[in-house]
């Protein structure tokens, strides 16, 4: 039991990076996937190592047999309420019912605790899954990462690397964002899920690097002058995503509408981790932001 760890969400992008690095680390990896998930998806995770179980995720009997003799649940799920407050309270109810003492749900983000309601609609959904998670008998542990480091590829006002521009919101330029790889959260996710003394929370960034820092790294690594341009305040960034939202009620039935990602980035300027908890597991290897911005 102490290494059998079932992961949901492993056909993801950050829950197959999971799968991966449980099984580097020694464990037992089983994976529930739909009954209707694409065959290429779960012969990867086969090649991964990991035990393959279907489910009908809402025959509560069949999930509770998936996650019997489990040390912990990860979840890895993404999506929308029917998946993150929905098929995560299936999952809980079935870990609980299994008697599984640990449970990682799908947070992965900046401390959306510290956020208003309103201010990002897909943290929101996390909140709304925590009052149900925070009553139950089961131990949890939420791991915030802060942004995936590749949003710095994206060409975003942040770091937009073809009209060599650094923008912030609000009026601190000395403000530190958080950010971490996927495969490093995906390592330290692995690592979290073999321990059964974990916290609450447990708080993470590859680097935390101001506006101001990335001026001076993107002159440093592109051998170019970079100009830093403030963008408006952050009240004025959140209003402008709310009216943005209310104009695109089409974006509510996608995960990632073009105004969920401006209020992802009004998220980054607004919190940030005090403390890190980097060295719980010293074999993680953790990357610069110089080495993420000489890729680009």
């Amino acid at each position: 039991m102490k290494n059998k760890i079932l992961v949901a969400g492993g056909t993801g992008n950050l829950g197959g990076r999971i799968v991966r690095d449980l099984i580097k680390r020694g464990a037992t990896v089983r994976a529930v996937v739909r009954q209707e998930t694409e065959p290429e998806k779960i012969e990867k995770l086969k090649k991964l190592g990991a035990e393959i179980i279907p489910v009908d995720m809402s025959n509560a009997e069949e999930f509770k047999r998936a996650c019997e003799g489990a040390s912990c649940v990860v979840s890895a799920l993404s999506g929308l309420r029917d998946v993150i407050v929905d098929a995560q309270t299936e999952l809980l109810d079935a870990a609980i019912a299994a008697g599984v003492p640990r449970f990682i749900p799908s947070d992965f983000a900046a401390d959306f605790t510290r956020l208003a309601e309103g201010d990002n609609r897909n943290f929101d959904l996390r909140k709304e899954f925590h009052k149900t998670l925070d009553k139950s008998a089961i131990k949890s542990t939420s791991i915030m990462n802060g942004a995936f480091a590749d949003i710095l590829t994206y060409g975003t006002p942040i770091y937009d690397f073809r009209n060599y521009t650094v923008g912030y919101w609000g009026d601190d330029p000395d403000w530190k964002m958080d950010f971490t790889t996927m495969d490093n959260t995906a390592d330290y996710t692995a690592a979290a899920a073999l321990d059964s003394e974990t916290p609450r929370v447990l708080r993470i960034a590859d680097f935390q690097v101001s506006p101001k820092d990335l001026v001076s790294i993107g002159k440093e690594v592109k051998q170019k002058e970079f100009k830093l341009v403030p963008l408006g305040s952050l009240e004025g960034f959140a209003a402008a995503n709310k009216k943005d939202r209310a104009a695109n009620p089409d974006g509510e039935k996608e995960v990632f509408p073009d105004w969920q990602g401006k209020q992802y980035l009004h998220s980054m300027f607004s919190v940030h981790h005090e403390s890190l908890d980097n060295d719980r597991y010293p074999d993680v290897e953790w990357t610069g932001a110089m080495e993420i911005i000489s890729k680009i």
